[in-house]
């Protein structure tokens, strides 16, 4: 019996530290999202566990016992350090490359890397909790943080991850922030209940209250306000803060050492094709802006008004021309689409060669922020037909043909394009595609596609790309080209959009385009054509850019775009059944607050019931609001402790308390001398002040707010 006893004790000790192992697994989890991929979050949970149980375990075991709370910080410091390191051995390792595969080997090192943060933080944060007074509390504000980060993404139309949260939500008509918004609160409320588990069971009912009406003051918050919406911006300045005209300016679009594949997967826009259209290249390109003037360091926004006359860069409430329209009309086909903008963009953008802008009435303002209608001219020829085109349009004057040939003064730029040219045939060797297609041929073939790399702080990116380790992604790529292009005389400019699979349809007339879409390629002006996409597409790649099929929201966000009935009726089918969460969240909350009433009205009973009862109850009710009035501050009698030895403790601060308990006995015991009403009344002035002479300010203005104080009284 005994050691079945022994055994119950230790479960039920284990089980709160597998709680909150588990709940900081999940903090980990939501704050790993939108920095690594599945492969790195699934290596933040496995650290996270293991070093919280390990540290529950074996932090005040000999002899880790003796080691000081700054060896315990520097040794796990040291630790992300040394993880970060082989993480970087790892991924650029010829060999693990080879074995694993590049997909696999970024993989392996995203696990370790997780692994070795979400590890030593853990440690961290269960060391200064178990050592401390306040490192609990940074348990909770750590977990609160977490789900706050993933949340607030959420919020004003922004669909972010986890995305089968996301997906199931928006399929329903629901906010996904308000499903996380339950879950952080479901677990700060849940670590923070722990944590006053392990400091006093007595008053873990109250304070389990404070923080469930804290949690649920806000969701009410949120769910009136909003939470700010996370500014959402990438390295070729496609979304931000809507800009228009010849004052844009943007920033080096190189940003090779920090960027990353993050939110790939988040919306930023649906298009709805109003006229079939398949591209001939398999992929939709959406051209947004482009690159064109060498500003004697690189490619920037023309900042001419006789350049880009095809480009639309005004958001306006009218219809919009574009002012060059593309050449032979009969080689492409008039698209219409409508666009709906999920987060804000700096210009207007359509398919490949948009030629007028029209804005439209937004169906879904808490979803969209912006929708227009775009005609578009989209080619309809094949690579073919450009064989023997010349280039450059004969409206151009000398100084425009001259900008869209302009480059670094550089000569191994012409040196390297006249090499790759040298090997055509002779009845292409000076044909302006022919030349074209054979650089675009030699980056796919020697070209390595990767988000990581260190070409952003040279002084000519693109050059440092292409003369070195010819490992960048779809900017480098463009603006190489461009200036191999320009080399060889070929006027050329760096096109900045989106460019997403045509299998992506999936035979619908909705089109989703996703953050991984965002993309730079190299455009040539032909004869007689326009402008026209000649883009490099490299066969090796050290990242994985695909994303996984969202078929049924790209379908929602269509119907809600296209405004149909069939989308008003889809949604009451899928409410129909739909447990609402926020009736249920709305149901705690008014539980909550009825919580609370309860609480003051049952504590303002007993402090006022004295004054109206018979002279009989007299002595027992007044009694037991002193010992209310003593329970508010903290002074409470243990358990097994007789009433005259607390009277005694607490005497040396409240002396009111000995004649009242005495009083309280005389009566329990049918004394024959009843104290009369105004004795007792007495009794409580004094004992009143008493508490404002010895009780510090903050402590009574506790007690004044405590809605269960009364429930500690003995």
């Amino acid at each position: 019996m005994s050691m079945h006893n022994s055994a119950s004790i230790h479960t039920a000790q284990r089980i709160p530290g597998v709680l909150r192992a588990v709940i900081i697994a999940c903090a980990f989890w939501a704050l790993s999202l939108s920095l690594t991929v599945e492969s790195g979050s699934a290596g933040a949970i496995l650290g996270c566990l293991i070093a919280c149980l390990s540290t529950d375990r074996w932090i005040n075991a000999r002899p880790l016992d003796q080691l000081r709370l700054s060896s315990i910080v520097l040794t796990a410091l040291g630790f992300i350090a040394l993880t970060y390191w082989l993480a970087g051995l790892i991924v650029k390792s010829d060999f693990m490359s080879s074995l694993l595969t590049p997909i696999g080997t970024f993989n392996t090192a995203e696990v370790l890397l997780w692994f070795g943060i979400s590890c030593s933080m853990s440690i961290l944060l269960r060391s200064l909790a178990l050592r401390t007074r306040y490192g609990g509390v940074l348990e909770i504000i750590f977990v609160a943080s977490a789900f706050i980060i993933t949340l607030s993404a959420h919020r004003n139309g922004m669909i972010h991850r986890p995305f089968f949260i996301g997906d199931y939500a928006l399929i329903r008509g629901i906010d996904p922030a308000t499903i996380l918004m339950g879950i952080g609160c479901f677990a700060v409320i849940a670590m923070s209940a722990l944590l006053m588990a392990e400091n006093d069971q007595r008053r873990l009912p109250y304070h389990f209250v404070v923080i469930a009406l804290l949690c649920s003051s806000l969701v009410a918050y949120v769910e009136l306000f909003g939470l700010p919406t996370p500014g959402i911006t990438d390295d070729m300045g496609l979304t931000g803060q809507e800009l228009s005209g010849n004052s844009r300016k943007r920033e080096n679009p190189f940003r090779d050492g920090e960027n990353t594949a993050e939110d790939k997967q988040a919306p930023v826009a649906v298009v709805v094709f109003r006229d079939d259209y398949e591209p001939l290249n398999g992929s939709y390109y959406f051209r947004e802006s482009a690159y064109s003037q060498f500003n004697g360091i690189m490619l920037d926004y023309s900042t001419r008004d006789d350049m880009d006359l095809d480009l639309i860069s005004t958001f306006t409430n009218s219809e919009v021309f574009a002012a060059l329209l593309p050449e032979a009309k009969e080689h492409h086909k008039e698209v219409k689409t409508t666009v709906g903008m999920l987060i804000p963009h700096r210009n207007p953008f359509g398919l490949e060669s948009p030629v007028t802008y029209s804005s439209t009435t937004n169906p879904n303002a808490s979803r969209f922020k912006r929708t227009y209608d775009t005609v578009s001219w989209a080619p309809t020829y094949n690579f073919e037909f450009l064989l023997g085109r010349g280039t450059g349009n004969k409206n151009w004057s000398d100084a425009v043909r001259t900008e869209y040939l302009q480059l670094p003064a550089d000569s191994r730029y012409r040196e390297l394009a006249e090499s790759i040219v040298a090997e055509l045939k002779p009845e292409y060797a000076s044909d302006p595609f022919a030349k074209a297609w054979a650089i675009k041929a030699y980056l796919d073939q020697t070209g390595i596609y990767s988000l990581k790399n260190d070409h952003a702080y040279e002084k000519d990116p693109a050059a440092s790309f292409l003369f070195g380790d010819l490992t960048g992604y779809c900017m480098h790529f463009s603006f190489a080209a461009t200036y191999l292009y320009r080399s060889l005389g070929i006027p050329a400019r760096v096109g900045i959009g989106y460019s997403v699979p045509a299998s992506n349809r999936a035979g619908g007339s909705a089109l989703l385009i996703q953050a991984v879409h965002g993309h730079a390629w190299p455009e040539i002006y032909f004869k007689d054509i326009g402008w026209v996409i000649v883009d490099p597409a490299p066969q090796q790649t050290l990242v994985d850019m695909s994303t996984d099929p969202q078929n049924d929201l790209q379908q929602l966000l269509g119907d809600m775009l296209r405004d149909d009935t069939s989308y008003a009726e889809f949604m009451e089918s899928q409410q129909a059944d739909l447990f609402d969460i926020r009736t249920l969240l709305t149901a705690i909350a008014a539980s909550a607050v009825a919580f609370l009433c309860m609480g003051y009205a049952i504590r303002a009973y007993r402090f006022l019931v004295p004054r109206f009862c018979s002279a009989e109850q007299k002595g027992h009710l007044a009694y037991r609001a002193i010992l209310d009035q003593l329970a508010a501050v903290g002074m409470t009698r243990h358990y097994g402790e007789s009433r005259e030895h607390f009277a005694a403790r607490a005497a040396h601060a409240f002396p009111s308390i000995q004649t009242a308990t005495a009083s309280h006995l005389a009566c329990s015991l049918g004394a024959t001398r009843q104290t009369s009403s105004l004795d007792w009344d007495r009794c409580r002035r004094a004992l009143a002040k008493e508490v404002n002479q010895n009780v510090p300010t903050w402590r009574r203005a506790l007690a004044l707010i405590n809605p269960y104080s009364w429930a500690f009284t003995r």
